[in-house]
């Protein structure tokens, strides 16, 4: 940032087994988001090494990466990034265009993962016309139309209210024992208890679960403390 150096993540050294649903644990700033993007090809490391089924993804150019995203990763985001001018059905059958799907076949096989997700009947409201939540499941179909072994979720459940969020995290769940890898960060932890592995992140580095929820509850204390002084 300008002249300022900001370490994103230090050191960070993981393992994610093939169909394992891991989530990423860490407050704000922590780190999550950028390992999140270094995995799905969004990002690329200043140093270090990404293996993605034995390939080195950090030694891919462009074209390549584009590929891989497309047929490996499928990705969902806090603030859904839904096309406004496109309905439920088009908005989840737009990946498909790059993969060069002819047009009935990505209705098709949209409207079939809006159905998975329990939005049939919503096929042809745009994002305006439909909830937070369902949005959201509108990005998750989207995020399978192509079909990835792997899925990305970045905050899923951070712009949705409790009962929202609960049914989302159920629908991952339902994603990983459907035989799909997924990899969730998150500071809900909430999302704990749907996970087969668990990795805590506190200002970039790896660290155990003693130590983060230790920091959690200093930072706590130090809010509380704070607060006390200013009423």
């Amino acid at each position: 940032m300008g002249r300022q150096k900001v370490v994103a993540l230090a050191g960070v050294d993981v393992d994610i087994p093939a169909g394992s649903f891991t989530v990423i644990m860490g407050p704000s700033g922590s780190g999550k988001s950028t390992l999140l993007y270094l995995m799905g090809g969004l990002d690329r490391p200043t140093s270090g090494s990404i293996l993605v089924n034995g390939t080195a993804i950090e030694k891919m150019d462009e074209n390549d990466l584009a590929i891989y995203r497309r047929k490996t990763m499928g990705f969902i985001f806090q603030s859904f990034n839904l096309i406004s001018s496109m309905s439920a059905q088009e908005n989840a059958a737009f990946p498909m265009r790059f993969a060069g799907v002819p047009a009935a076949e990505r209705q098709k096989r949209a409207f079939d993962l809006l159905k998975l997700v329990g939005l049939e009947k919503r096929a042809h409201h745009k994002p305006t016309e439909l909830s937070g939540g369902q949005q959201q499941r509108v990005a998750v179909a989207r995020a399978l139309v192509n079909n990835p072994g792997i899925i990305l979720a970045d905050e899923p459940t951070g712009n949705l209210d409790t009962s929202s969020g609960l049914s989302v995290m159920h629908l991952l769940s339902d994603l990983h024992h459907n035989g799909r890898t997924l990899v969730v960060v998150t500071h809900d932890p909430r999302m704990v208890r749907f996970a087969t592995h668990v990795i805590y992140l506190l200002d970039g580095s790896v660290v155990t679960a003693e130590q983060y929820h230790s920091a959690l509850e200093s930072l706590e204390e130090q809010e509380n403390s704070s607060d006390e002084v200013k009423a």
